[in-house]
């Protein structure tokens, strides 16, 4: 896949390397959901009956920081993460458009006419709510309207499991209520998130229990706080763990959210290395105990409740 970084008004320089006809599918598609993975499987269906490449336009900084002027923090898949996402169901290209005080005052029409025209599409692919241009003014009706034979426009019916339409919105409810399962079925994969290792304060250690504490820099949507069970991804490796998100009121009154995660079975010093923890299930809420003998007892037990949901 190739990623393609776009600013309004695009650029002649760029438009010259680009493929002649191309399908493509339109949206946010923050967490990349079995919704929009219906939005998308369209577009790579449609671009092979065609025989011709398949394309992803997306939209950065997320259209709500620019609008709020302030960073959103509720991120589902950032764009990495996105876009990893995307190569993996098979796109071409993948169009990310700057998104910024002057391509949020575009007009519906302009964004037709000086963004999409000028991609050579062939097919647009959207989703039923999908809106555009200044305001949202701009519906799948109105591209049907101003396609005047150039494009064509398929429109995705909403995706729903048991009556209940997939969405971003329900996904980031599902997290910051600690049901990780449910957010997993809508995602069609394990809620999962990225960061750096770095040192703490190393206390798991001295207790038998030494945990990875994760540096977040994306702005993901923290789960609720609590014990998980999760897969840790390690230099490419699998293993199961256990998650803490919290603020470790057994032994600090420091209300700072801090991840950290015992990786079973693994002894590697890996300061500085990027890993990936995937949520499996929640175990329980976060606890203050009495004692670290007590906190160890319990630990043992999150452990062993974990390695059962992780068999």
């Amino acid at each position: 896949m190739e990623m393609i970084h776009l600013n309004y008004p695009i650029d002649k320089s760029v438009i010259s390397k680009l493929p002649e006809k191309q399908v493509m599918a339109i949206g946010q598609f923050d967490g990349v959901h079995l919704g929009h993975q219906e939005v998308i499987g369209r577009a790579l269906s449609m671009a092979s009956e065609k025989k011709i490449p398949s394309a992803v336009m997306t939209f950065y900084p997320h259209p709500k920081e620019v609008l709020g002027q302030q960073i959103y923090t509720d991120v589902i898949t950032p764009l990495d993460h996105k876009m990893d996402c995307l190569e993996k169901l098979g796109i071409d290209y993948a169009y990310v458009l700057h998104f910024d005080e002057s391509l949020m005052k575009l007009s519906a029409e302009t964004f037709v006419e000086e963004v999409l025209i000028p991609l050579n599409v062939a097919d647009l692919v959207i989703g039923f709510d999908f809106t555009f241009g200044y305001k949202g003014l701009g519906t799948p009706d109105k591209l049907i309207e101003w396609s005047n034979g150039r494009y064509g426009v398929e429109v995705v019916s909403p995706f729903t499991q048991n009556g209940i339409k997939t969405s971003s919105t329900e996904i980031r409810s599902a997290l910051k209520d600690g049901d990780v399962m449910h957010a997993n079925e809508l995602l069609g994969r394990y809620y999962s998130i990225r960061g750096k290792v770095i040192g703490g304060d190393r206390r798991g250690r001295t207790i038998g229990f030494p945990t990875a504490n994760m540096d977040i820099k994306e702005p993901y949507v923290t789960p609720a706080i609590g014990v998980y069970a999760v897969y840790t991804w390690v230099k490419g490796k699998r293993y199961k763990g256990v998650m803490s998100i919290g603020t470790k009121p057994t032994f600090s009154s420091d209300k700072r959210i801090t991840l950290e995660v015992h990786i079973l079975d693994f002894h590697e010093t890996i300061y500085g290395e990027d890993i990936q923890a995937d949520f499996v299930c929640f175990l329980r809420p976060e606890k203050k105990f009495s004692s670290v003998e007590a906190l160890v007892a319990q630990i043992q037990q999150d452990v062993k409740a974990a390695e059962t949901k992780l068999a």
